[in-house]
């Protein structure tokens, strides 16, 4: 995914790229069930990955994401000629990005499971974390 932060006072003013990785953890009871093939599973790693990349990866994978406020002829521009541009009410920062892939994921996941934390990281020590915890 590349983004830019417009009126950011560093290098991260420019459209570039990175390659995001995402790491999402669900919490819920453990099937117990003898001889089920899910015995023991939350939920099934493939299900999950369905959800996340239907409900995240598929909408901002190599996508160009930027901020709405960025002039529309600009966004269309962008779009006509280069397609899969995302516009965000804000600043498409880390921080945002894992906030919208709470809203997005969270509604999708089955009964009994729920989102536990999310690591998005621009790079190997670049990160944001999101922990269900901490909200109030």
């Amino acid at each position: 995914m590349a983004h830019a932060l417009p009126g950011y006072d560093g290098a991260c003013r420019h459209i570039h790229g990175h390659s995001f990785k995402l790491e999402v953890c669900v919490r819920g009871e453990p099937l117990v069930q003898a001889g089920h093939p899910k015995n023991g599973m939350v939920m099934d790693f493939k299900t999950l990955k369905t959800v996340v990349n239907e409900s995240f990866i598929n909408l901002y994978d190599h996508a160009l994401v930027l901020p709405e406020t960025v002039a529309p002829e600009v966004l269309e521009a962008l779009d006509f000629h280069f397609g899969k541009v995302v516009a965000l009410p804000f600043q498409p920062t880390c921080e945002n990005l894992i906030s919208i892939c709470v809203q997005s994921i969270r509604p999708q996941l089955p009964p009994g499971v729920a989102l536990w934390s999310i690591k998005l990281s621009e790079t190997e020590s670049s990160f944001a974390e999101w922990y269900a915890e901490d909200e109030v």
